[in-house]
């Protein structure tokens, strides 16, 4: 009997296409050692992505593929996850204790970005990542309600906060530290300052990913970001409304001229469910964020549906992801979750960490 060979083997696995890469795992550089012992074979996947829900779907897949090589009479899967941290706009550094920063935005208001950035976190958890939300609308915070947190967070230096915690999610919002019902009357330049204080003065702890909620609109907010924070990619909100879709291209655009890759568009909204009988109906068309998808070449991360339980959870502080973890709305935003971090883990890897920070001295 003839020996097995690496080669045979690479070449199984590159007949498996991981779904969320759109890749196989030789050419995505995750199938990180191969031993061959006789007739058996071990093989050792590092995913660049968190997926801890879909580890089981991959190793039967990638075992199925292996063992169908002649001569092969058994092979193990042993998978494992390394998030590093990518690429960045130009002259700009990544944040201490932060990988990636990944902003989620919206053209408009009312489609329902704050929820899908918190769900989209909270899935991000649920895959095994490390991962911090920041909410930038100054004028709108929203966050705490939604995670359910009160009270102001702690500053053990004086100069710097540590983030609140909820539900595995380290956050931060300027919701903490004014009133409920205080309203933001700031000029663009104060709003922007804070932004950046609160980007830059909190404590993060190792996060794999720093998910950002960004108020609706291409203004200030959005330009501080694009020009000062170090972003590794963007998701676009959108509904399938024409109108909504309108402003969802100007967001995306503006991503594009300040060299942010955008990740991928969410169709919020994309369908009706009936909560007495279940029909299903789109009442805000369907299709747009298909077509914006194809138009613009940029992927359809996933669509979810108008459902009464999405509004209940989050205004009771408690998004849907830990509310109803096995519901079918989760396992979609789980996927979203997946096919953004995915996206991200084919783009270019961020070497700034590794170079020394030169200081020069008047002796």
């Amino acid at each position: 009997m003839s020996e097995v060979s690496k080669e045979q083997i690479e070449a199984a696995i590159q007949g498996y296409v991981e779904p969320h890469l759109n890749k196989d795992l030789v050419s995505a550089k995750f199938v990180k050692g191969i031993e061959i012992s006789g007739d058996k074979v071990s093989l050792a996947i590092e995913l660049g992505f968190p997926a801890k829900g879909i580890h089981e779907e991959i190793s039967n897949q990638v075992k199925a593929a292996v063992e169908a090589v002649a001569g092969v009479s058994a092979c193990t899967v042993n998978i494992g996850t390394k998030i590093v941290a990518h690429s960045v706009q130009k002259a700009l550094k990544p944040i201490d204790n932060v990988k990636n920063i990944i902003a989620v935005a919206s053209g408009k208001g009312g489609v329902g970005k704050s929820t899908t950035a918190v769900n989209l976190a909270l899935a991000l958890v649920a895959e095994g990542a490390t991962v911090g939300l920041l909410d930038a609308d100054i004028y709108g915070p929203s966050q705490p309600r939604m995670l359910g947190i009160s009270g102001k967070p702690e500053s053990k230096d004086g100069s710097s906060l540590e983030p609140m915690q909820a539900h595995g999610l380290q956050a931060m919002s300027i919701g903490f530290l004014i009133d409920e019902e205080t309203p933001m009357i700031w000029r663009g330049p104060m709003v922007t300052q804070a932004l950046e204080q609160l980007l830059n003065d909190t404590n993060w702890s190792d996060l794999d990913y720093l998910v950002i909620d960004l108020p609706p609109g291409t203004g200030d907010t959005q330009l501080t970001l694009a020009q000062k924070v170090p972003v590794a990619g963007a998701v676009i909100v959108t509904t399938p409304q024409d109108i909504a879709l309108l402003d969802a291209r100007k967001g995306l655009k503006m991503f594009e001229k300040v060299e942010v890759p955008v990740l991928g568009i969410v169709e919020n909204m994309s369908m009706h469910i009936c909560s007495n009988c279940g029909h299903e109906e789109p009442i805000f068309g369907t299709g747009g964020g298909q077509s914006m998808s194809s138009q613009y070449g940029v992927d359809l991360l996933g669509q979810l549906p108008l459902d009464i339980r999405i509004r209940e959870e989050t205004d009771g502080g408690k998004p849907t992801v830990v509310a109803e973890p096995e519901a079918r709305i989760s396992q979609i935003y789980r996927e979203i979750a997946r096919k953004t971090a995915a996206k991200l883990s084919l783009q270019a890897k961020s070497y700034a960490a590794k170079f020394p920070s030169i200081v020069i001295e008047n002796n």
